[in-house]
């Protein structure tokens, strides 16, 4: 028995359907939606990098030049005046050193305080845990006021001291549930009880096999409570009278009121003997907003792979 096969027209080549031509869309939509997305992309990427870029370049411009919209890509009549002041002025080195102290103390106890009781609510068999859940939760809705906190702060002897500034929003609810979600999610009773028959107390497991699992989420909390720690100044506005323990943040924040202040009160009789101040004013203002933005932006590049694993693990369950 034998088969016969089919054959072009030429007797070499089989015959088939023969191909399409392809759609202008098709041809052009895939490179068309590359272009668009990467424009969209350079966009985004200028609106957010550009303000940090003037404002660097403002910081060493001469202030005159800035406000006359001159100073555009490139710094005009360099001077480092601004930061010669900045680190040669002892309430401003003060300040940088107490935002270092309170950034370091608040983040400390928060991410001990968070990943403690974290762990503790994400425990089954811990008694009423979900009471203390809902008590934390209704927290988030129902607030004491400014008022509250005050004397809450003023009766526990804590007005004018750091722990004014560090203490009273230690623990953050919602950073509380997604350190809960990551322990539940990631820390299985069976490990739990594996390591009960190996002799390992709580503390043990949580000190030796909990924490050392879960690197991305205390970089993301330390993350999170170092950018606010760093920024924060209505606490330290609020509760402290000493200007020695002045964060950088509140500093900055006068030299600000004050550059403002002076350069709506002036008048012809004082415009010479205000325009050297207003002009340092300017300088430090920009000088000062770099001064405390380059710490973040340094630190941040060599965390970045644990805080976005942070971020996203317990995000989802899997």
């Amino acid at each position: 028995m034998t088969t016969s096969t089919s054959t072009s027209p030429r007797g070499d080549l089989p015959t088939g359907p023969a191909p399409r031509r392809q759609s202008l869309l098709s041809r052009f939509g895939d490179p068309l939606f590359v272009i668009v997305t990467y424009g969209i992309i350079a966009i985004a990427i200028v609106l957010i990098v550009y303000p940090l870029y003037f404002i660097v370049i403002a910081s060493i411009s001469d202030p005159n030049l800035v406000q006359q919209g001159r100073v555009v890509l490139f710094p005009r009549g360099i001077t480092f005046d601004g930061y010669l002041t900045i680190f040669g002025t002892s309430t401003i080195v003060r300040g940088f050193l107490n935002s270092v102290l309170y950034t370091v103390v608040g983040t400390a106890i928060s991410v001990a305080m968070i990943l403690s009781g974290a762990y503790a609510l994400a425990r089954k068999d811990m008694p009423g845990r979900n009471l203390f859940m809902i008590l934390f939760v209704v927290t988030m809705f129902f607030d004491g006021g400014m008022i509250a906190r005050y004397l809450v702060v003023k009766e526990l002897g804590m007005l004018d001291t750091m722990w004014a500034v560090v203490l009273p929003g230690a623990v953050g609810v919602w950073n509380l549930i997604i350190a809960r979600t990551f322990f539940e999610q990631n820390l299985s009773p069976e490990l739990r009880e594996a390591s009960q028959l190996d002799g390992a107390s709580d503390f043990r497991f949580f000190f030796g096999i909990a924490l050392p699992l879960s690197k991305p989420l205390i970089v993301l909390m330390a993350m999170i409570h170092i950018v606010a720690n760093w920024n924060a100044f209505f606490d330290a506005m609020i509760y402290l009278s000493d200007e020695s323990k002045y964060p950088l943040q509140l500093i900055l924040r006068n030299v600000l009121i004050q550059s403002q202040a002076s350069a709506s009160g002036m008048d012809m009789a004082s415009m010479d003997s205000t325009a050297a101040a207003q002009k340092m004013g300017e300088l430090l203002k920009y000088s000062m907003i770099v001064v405390s933005t380059v710490p973040l932006l340094i630190a941040f590049p060599f965390l970045q792979r644990y805080f976005i694993k942070g971020a996203t693990l317990g995000a989802l369950k899997s």
